[in-house]
């Protein structure tokens, strides 16, 4: 079993999983009742970010709440890794929350490049689905698979990226900023083009987590913990995706 519970998202994780199928009860995790709680975070989501790009539009200053939705938002994240049976009351609160910071962020995109590209954000949630979708047939099919060989460079490539943000946010504080993250070089354009196509891959990952965890017969409750860390991938995607739109539409 150790070999089967090992996902690139850090809120699917081996030891998480694992630990829920060693108290499993006889009301199961099932991959359908994870795809409901799914929807449900969702359309969670896409309503306080509806709020937030509403609040924008209106002229009201959002950063401070955006900041703070941001950061409460990874602190329920952190904390449910260490309190898996609390994900069905908090990872509601999480969508809630990480919805006001994505919404109020795609309303700045949107303003940003009102002129240059008015369809910027359309476009990102267009081809972030796309690409779910599109991930989603591939593993149904099973032309990608998620073998150990698959997971092992994923996760390697995923955490890398993680520190290398850590990394950049700390020199920011410093007034140093890495230019290919935002700017839209030849280069940060072939790094936004690779972080695109590894958050993708992290999705072929917790698609079969959520799949072997039900198979294994996990407990109800960890239907919330993979819909919350199949939303925590997508969000990452769709972030993702804005700012290589972003950097395409800056070089017109």
């Amino acid at each position: 079993m150790s070999t089967l519970f090992k996902s690139g998202n850090p809120a699917l994780s081996q030891k998480i999983f694992q630990k829920a199928v060693n108290i499993s009860n006889i009301d199961s995790m099932t991959v359908r009742g994870t795809l409901n709680k799914f929807c449900l975070l969702f359309l969670l989501t896409m309503a306080t970010a509806a709020y937030a790009w509403q609040l924008f539009y209106q002229g009201k200053d959002i950063f401070t709440y955006m900041l703070v939705s941001a950061i409460a938002a990874l602190g329920i994240a952190i904390f449910l890794a260490f309190k898996v049976s609390l994900s069905p009351y908090l990872a509601p609160v999480y969508a809630l929350l990480k919805g006001f910071a994505i919404g109020g962020i795609s309303a700045v995109y949107d303003n940003a490049f009102e002129k240059i590209s008015p369809n910027i954000i359309t476009q990102a949630v267009a081809l972030t689905f796309g690409v779910v979708i599109a991930m989603f047939l591939l593993y149904s099919f099973r032309i990608i698979q998620a073998t150990q060989k698959f997971k092992a460079i994923v996760i390697t490539a995923t955490v890398g990226i993680f520190f290398f943000y850590l990394i950049a946010l700390g020199l920011s504080f410093a007034n140093i900023r890495i230019p290919f993250i935002h700017e839209g070089s030849t280069f940060g354009i072939i790094f936004s083009l690779f972080v695109v196509g590894l958050a993708a891959l992290n999705l072929i990952i917790d698609f079969d987590m959520i799949e072997q965890g039900a198979q294994q017969g996990a407990p109800k409750y960890m239907e919330w913990y993979g819909a919350f860390g199949l939303l925590v991938t997508i969000v990452w995607l769709y972030i993702e995706v804005l700012r290589l739109l972003s950097k395409f539409a800056g070089k017109k």
